[in-house]
């Protein structure tokens, strides 16, 4: 839907944005990139705690009564995945870092599918496929996590917003910068730009008079 509507994706713009600067497209820098990663990061975190919050407050009528089953479910899913992972030490850091690459292989897939089709059906299904498979197989989406544990530590889950951040937030961001611009990114652009048209980002110099 974000794509559809025309707005970012961290796990998208982890993807596009260095290819731009490895095209050499103008005005394109590593300050620049790394502004644009801050923003959507900020802006993705907020829209997430938002709903977090919204959605604790239906769950809960207000904060005046228990949150129900849906929610303790994922309060426990928020534990299993931060304090589960930290019972194993570098190995459960370095597993979720791995997921978190797998995942963002399948969605910047997802995110370049979408760009390819010309049409909305097309660009739902091209999404629809690869974001299915990284949910089906228990990967780890740095902006579902975003919601899925806040939202967790609201409803009185057992773990701690460092817990959190540590065991998960911050490997599972890590990974998807490297899945998505090492599996998807530097894949598609090394194999297509030998046969893509050639362009020249730098402007040519207006050609010399000739004195009449």
């Amino acid at each position: 839907m974000l794509y559809l509507m025309g707005f970012d994706l961290l796990t998208g713009v982890f993807m596009l944005t260095p290819l731009a600067l490895l095209d050499r497209r103008p005005g394109v820098s590593v300050n620049t990139i790394l502004r644009n990663w801050g923003l959507v990061f900020v802006g993705n975190f907020a829209g997430a705690l938002l709903v977090a919050f919204m959605m604790a407050f239906i769950f809960t009528y207000g904060f005046n009564a228990e949150p129900g089953a849906v929610a303790d479910r994922i309060a426990s899913i928020g534990k299993d995945r931060t304090l589960g992972y930290a019972e194993w030490g570098a190995a459960g850091w370095f597993t979720i870092f791995i997921r978190g690459m797998l995942c963002n292989w399948m969605v910047s897939m997802g995110v370049v599918g979408a760009m390819i089709s010309t049409t909305v059906g097309g660009k739902v299904l091209a999404m629809w496929m690869p974001i299915m498979l990284f949910f089906f197989m228990g990967f780890e989406h740095s902006i579902v996590n975003m919601f899925l544990f806040p939202f967790g530590i609201i409803v009185g889950g057992e773990f701690s917003i460092m817990d959190y951040m540590i065991w998960n937030e911050i490997p599972t961001v890590l990974g998807n910068l490297v899945g998505g611009i090492a599996f998807t990114g530097l894949t598609l652009y090394t194999t297509h730009i030998r046969t893509a048209p050639k362009h020249n980002a730098v402007a040519r110099a207006p050609a010399e008079r000739v004195p009449a």
